[in-house]
């Protein structure tokens, strides 16, 4: 098939990553709380944060968000724009417990958005299905579109009631990307077939290792140790594998994992960390950079 860059001629972030090989693995921005804001027109390249709203309203709730360490992202639905109704807004939480946590609400005005900073105070309900969230967020980065809509459409096609398109959510090289929230996991690479497939196998309780960018609520080297895991052990759910333990010496790093039957109970993983050489790692990239890669050195089970 031909890529973007043969038929273009034009740089592509997510291309070149491919080319190289990058890992994905300890890549997964951090995060518990995702603050949804269905915004049915063009996404400033800032996201929220570039939207023409009302100065007072947006205030409140970029400076609730921030109170708690909430990710804020535009949303809107795979398709054809809709332009009749009310827009929604969701706060989602992922507790430490494994339960996860949402509200959701409805907004027409500007000031209808102040109703999610009580919103973010409250611990929220359990109950609800998770939400799929695909990045296509074009203006940020091209890739985002080129890679994020078809699969957008492709998983809105299969579960039309879960799937959102949304803004910039980090990793624009590893597109297209889909985050399971409130369960906070990312994955990376994915193109329509598999994406689907992906997703399906999530929802029946399953991640696997190869697509797997990471688990919000832990540190890179404790994502890459997971991953790491499924990788040796198989596919497994979200809470199935714990790190209970890191311990880091120069760049290695040492964790300790527990798994719950059927897997192994425990699980000691050795990471080296290095940096990759300088490369553009984004479409926009006003210079190179080079990232940190979580290398496995030795998985052993007991």
């Amino acid at each position: 098939m031909t890529t973007p860059v043969a038929a273009t001629g034009r740089f592509f972030c997510a291309d070149s990553a491919r080319i190289r090989g990058d890992s994905m693995a300890g890549t997964a921005s951090p995060g518990v709380v995702w603050v949804l804001i269905e915004h049915r027109g063009g996404w400033p390249s800032t996201g929220f944060d570039g939207l023409e709203l009302e100065a007072g309203t947006k205030a409140l709730v970029l400076a609730a968000a921030r109170t708690a360490r909430a990710r804020v992202l535009l949303v809107r639905r795979p398709g054809p724009r809709q332009s009749r109704g009310p827009s929604r807004w969701a706060v989602l939480r992922h507790q430490s417990t494994g339960a996860y946590q949402q509200l959701w609400g409805t907004w027409a005005r500007d000031g209808d958005l102040a109703d999610i900073v009580p919103a973010l105070a409250s611990p929220g309900m359990p109950g609800y299905p998770p939400v799929i969230l695909v990045c296509a967020h074009g203006r940020h980065d091209p890739c985002c579109a080129v890679r994020g809509l078809p699969v957008g459409r492709a998983l809105g096609e299969r579960w039309p009631e879960l799937v959102w398109e949304c803004s910039h959510i980090g990793g624009d090289r590893f597109a297209a990307n889909v985050v399971v929230a409130p369960d906070g996991v990312y994955y990376g690479g994915l193109d329509a077939k598999s994406a689907v497939a992906t997703v399906e196998d999530h929802l029946a309780g399953l991640i696997h290792a190869e697509f797997l960018r990471g688990y919000t609520d832990l540190s890179p080297p404790q994502q890459a140790a997971v991953v790491a895991v499924l990788d040796r052990f198989g596919p497994a759910g979200r809470n199935d594998f714990l790190v209970t333990e890191s311990l880091r010496e120069g760049d290695y790093w040492h964790l300790h994992v527990t798994g719950r039957p059927p897997h192994p109970a425990m699980i000691d993983v050795e990471l080296r960390a290095r940096r990759e050489p300088a490369s553009q790692l984004t479409c926009r990239a006003p210079a190179a950079g080079s990232a940190t890669v979580y290398e496995p050195i030795s998985i052993r089970s007991s």
